[in-house]
Parts: C-alpha cells; structure tokens; sequence
C-alpha cells in the first residue's frame, strides 16, 4: 500500500472512532437528559400559598417583648402602652401594670427566643456575614414579581433604590417616593440590637399636582410640608392656631395655600402657624386633618442588617419590606368608635382577626393595608405567609402611642434635614414631647437596660457600670453634647457581626412563625408563660403615662 493509501485509511479510521465516541456521548446524554431537572423561576409568592389561611398562633399580634420579665424593676412597656394621646383613645397604659392576656396569649409562643443558635453562628464566618449582607435582594423581588405566571396583584416594590435620591430626598426614579429621615422607635429598632432600617413616602397623585392637573414639585413638597405640621404636633397643644412647626423652605404662591397665617402669600416659608383647612393644588378639596394622613398615603419600610463599614450603617440586603397604605378615611368620631370596639373585644377575650390575603395584605380597622415580604432560606424576599403578616399587624392597629397607626413619621426631622435618606449621624437625642430629659436616657432609666429583655450586654457595660446607669455620659449624645445618635446607639463591629450570624442562622431554618427578633443567646429575662395579673411596677410606682412618639426637637 502506498504512503497515501496508508496516511488516508488511517485518517478514516480517526474519523470512525471520533465519531463513534461523539454518538457515544450523545447516547449518554439522550440517556441523562430525561433525569436532569431545571429549577423553575423564583415565585415569591408559592411559601405564602403553600402555608394558606393557617395561623397556628392566634395571637400572633402580641410581640415577644409583652413577655418581657418586669420584676418589678424594668417597665419597657411605657413607650407603647400609654395614656390617651390626641384621638388615639386606646389608653391603655393599664396594661404596664398588669399582665391581661386571653387564654391563647397566656404561653408564649414565641419559642425561638428559647433556642440556642451557638452552634449555627459559629458555622457563618465574618467575611460570609459581611458577603451575604452586602447582595441586594430586594431589586430581584420586583424582577420575580413582575414576571411571576400569572402576574402578581399585590403590591410590587415601585421605587429604583439603585438609581438613588436627589438633593432634596426625592427618589430619582420619577416614582414620587420620598425619603424620610426620623429618630427611630426605642429599644428594638436601634442598630445596637440588629437591625437598621430606612422609611420613604408617597402622596397620592393629586397631591403631586397643581390646580390644573400638571405634576409639581413645588406643590408636592409644599403639601408634604403641611402634612408634616399636621402629623407632628405636640399634644399638648390643644389649640391648633398656637402649633408651630419648622418646615423646608417652600412656596405659598404654588399652592395658594397660606401656611404660615400672615394673610399673605409668600414665595418663601420656613414655618406652619397652626394648620390650614385644605391641602394645595390637585388636592385644594381634601381636608387637612390633625393627626390623620390623607386617604391614599404610602409608606414603604424596610429592616435592614447592620453593616459597620456603611456609612449610615444601612446593608444592601434586606431582612424584610415593609408597605402600607390607607385606603379608606374615617371620620374622628368613627376612629374613636373602633378604639372603644378593640378595648372591648380585649375585655370580652376575644381573638384578634384581619380580612384580606398575604397576596393582596392584610387590613386593619382603621383603614390601613399592609403587605409585607421577609427572606426565604436562601435570602430572596419572599411574600410573607397569613401568619406572618398577623404578626404585623398588633403594633399597627390597637397601640396606644401610634399617631394614626404609625410609627415613623411623627418622629420625623424638621425641615429639610428630614428630607433625606435615614442616618443616624448629627442627630441628637432629643427628648419626647412633654419631657425634660433625652429619650433614650429617659428609657434607659425606666428599663435598666438598652433593650426590653435587658440582654444587649455591650450596652450594659458601656452604660451601666457596675449596674448603675452612667447618666453623664449618655448625656453625651444630648443637645448641646459633643455626640450623636449615632454614637450612642451603633453596635461595636463584633457585636455587628455577630448580630447578622444570628439572624443569617434564622433565615436558614425560617422559623418566622415563631419569632424573629435578632438575639446573640436566648434572654433571661423573658416568661415562657404568664399568669395574668400584677406585673409589679405599679407597687414600684413605675407607672408611665407619658410615653408620646413626638419629640421636642427645639
């Protein structure tokens, strides 16, 4: 055979034996394929479905904190429990005197607090923590929602963090979302005890319009600016016309709306005298009511990890995504009717009950939706199942110290520093209306600790050496002191750390239902069941009735 004929028969047989081990291989995988699985899309709604109308705890409205150990010693309770405050006619401080539980919420079924995660903490290592906060999950929770089958009539997250606030706090998106800067709730919500989180606002479109219907700025900001006198005004003001409140700077001559009660329209105000009868604009025939948001009013609320390299200690990831809005406005007379409804059904023993669907949210008495969103296991945001959107829904419905059912924007910063995004820095501890001392030195006397179990041990030893609170220096943080919010209430690094490990390890078993809070070890100071009927305090004469959200910010 020649050199040619030798040099093509053994290229032949090459091409055989490739080809051989091609259709081989396709074999193979043709044998694979029908065993191989792909992941459907994320549905961030399939938990809450999976879980349906189950609500295992009845009494899921109660927080953890409402078993709080007192001994006598520690009231926590005041700063929600309280007297009557404006036409929140709850009044129920009586409850800081005495455990009045119904028959369900006498065990504490908020077993997680009782569990030890030692061993799943130590599992999660500091560049782990600090990798996993810093991802963002809440841009891919509207990418799922939007293309979920189906589509999803719930509320979908609307407003572009990623692109950003202007100068004025207003989301660059065009959305209408506006960010709030505010001094946050005691105790749980300080970033000492494991979690930040930022609150923003959207008028309805009207209000976001002049009389003619075309968008602006001017008018919005000067509607949100009488919305902020309306939902700030200390309590003790009992005549409207002597309530003053400092605002950003904004225009009467845009609205025609004269705020500031000089008779004339000014081009520039930095203050509401009183409050005027209307709003302005597209919104000149909605009535301007103390205490009381217009109907149509959002709010968007999300719980953050701390991160201790971010500057206003806000992680990317989110633990939770908080949105409400009222869709209906009742009359005064009506709001103190369902107020004297939920203190009879407390009396009558009865189980707490709201209509609506994890998918659509939950609505309270008073007007009020609320949709909420929480981490799977995997650390996308998920909806949030019946049971626990009821667990939302106590603080905002049948407190005694909520303006409105809310929290947040009553605590507000005045003027145009509270335009903008939430940080703690430069802001000091301010004390509540009607009280001579800081708020969180007020607290920290009438707990005897940074938080209602008295378990943030970094706090103890900062502040109460030798079991004594060191009031110089928590003054610290006061007016006129040479510190800050900031200063008084972020956690050390290795607290920071530690605190996202414990709630990474959390997320993991999604165990929701049976609590939430961020703790390093379970607390000492927490009954694993009541017996209704003294808590002590009042014989220690540690009764309070002066718990307010509003603040003296002069």
């Amino acid at each position: 055979m020649s050199f040619i004929s030798k040099g093509v028969a053994r290229g032949a047989l090459l091409l055989c034996l490739a080809l051989g081990s091609l259709f081989a291989s396709a074999a193979v995988w043709r044998r694979s394929e029908s065993t191989l699985t792909v992941e459907p899309p994320f549905d961030p709604l399939a938990q809450a479905l999976a879980s349906g109308s189950v609500v295992a705890n009845r009494e899921a409205p109660i927080p953890s904190m409402c078993y709080t150990k007192t001994e006598g010693v520690s009231n926590p309770c005041w700063t929600c429990h309280t007297g009557g405050v404006g036409f929140n006619v709850m009044d129920d401080e009586s409850l800081q005197a005495e455990y009045a539980f119904s028959d369900v919420g006498l065990l504490n079924q908020w077993s997680n607090l009782f569990v030890d995660r030692s061993a799943a903490m130590a599992d999660i290592s500091d560049g782990e923590v600090l990798k996993y906060i810093r991802e963002d999950n809440y841009a891919p929770l509207r990418e799922s929602l939007l293309r979920r089958p189906g589509g999803f009539k719930g509320w979908v997250p609307d407003l572009d963090l990623s692109r950003g606030f202007d100068e004025e706090g207003f989301a660059r998106d065009g959305s209408g979302w506006r960010a709030v800067r505010y001094k946050p709730f005691l105790g749980t919500f300080w970033p000492t005890n494991g979690s930040t989180d930022d609150v923003f606002i959207r008028l309805p479109a009207a209000f976001r319009q002049d009389k003619d219907g075309k968008p602006s700025r001017e008018v919005y900001r000067l509607n949100l600016a009488i919305l902020e006198a309306a939902m700030t005004m200390d309590p003790r003001v009992l005549d409207v016309r002597a309530a003053r409140r400092r605002v950003e700077p904004v225009s009467e001559r845009a609205g025609g709306v004269d705020v500031d009660g000089d008779g004339v329209l000014s081009k520039v105000v930095d203050e509401v005298r009183g409050l005027p009868v209307y709003y302005a604009g597209g919104a000149a025939k909605v009535a301007v009511r103390r205490d009381f948001y217009p109907r149509g009013v959002e709010f968007l609320h999300t719980v953050r990890y701390v991160d201790p390299d971010a500057p206003a200690l806000l992680s990317a990831r989110m633990k939770e995504v908080r949105y409400s809005r009222k869709d209906e406005e009742y009359a005064g007379d009506q709001v103190m009717a369902f107020y004297a409804e939920e203190q009879e059904k407390k009396m009558r023993n009865r189980l707490p009950a709201f209509p609506g669907t994890p998918e659509l949210g939950l609505i309270n008495e008073f007007g009020w939706r609320l949709q909420g969103f929480i981490e799977d296991s995997k650390g996308r945001l998920r909806v949030q199942t019946m049971e626990e959107h009821a667990f939302c829904m106590g603080c905002h419905t049948n407190l005694g110290v909520t303006v409105d059912q809310t929290f947040g924007f009553p605590r507000k910063v005045p003027g145009r520093e509270g335009w903008r995004h939430q940080d703690l820095r430069g802001l000091p501890d301010v004390p509540q209306a009607g009280h001579a001392k800081p708020e969180v030195l007020t607290y920290f006397e009438r707990v005897k600790g940074g938080d209602e179990f008295r378990a943030n041990d970094e706090l103890l030893a900062r502040f109460f050496p030798n079991g004594t609170l060191d009031e110089a220096a928590v003054r610290r943080a006061a007016p006129g002191g040479d510190k800050d919010l900031a200063w008084l209430l972020t956690p050390s690094r290795e607290r920071a750390l530690a605190l996202g490990r414990a709630y990474m390890a959390l997320v993991r078993e999604q165990g929701f239902a049976k609590g939430r809070d961020t703790l390093l070890s379970p607390p000492k100071n927490v009954l694993p069941h009541v017996e209704n009927g003294s808590t002590g305090l009042e014989d220690a004469g540690l009764i309070f009735e002066d718990g307010r959200l509003h603040l003296t910010w002069q």
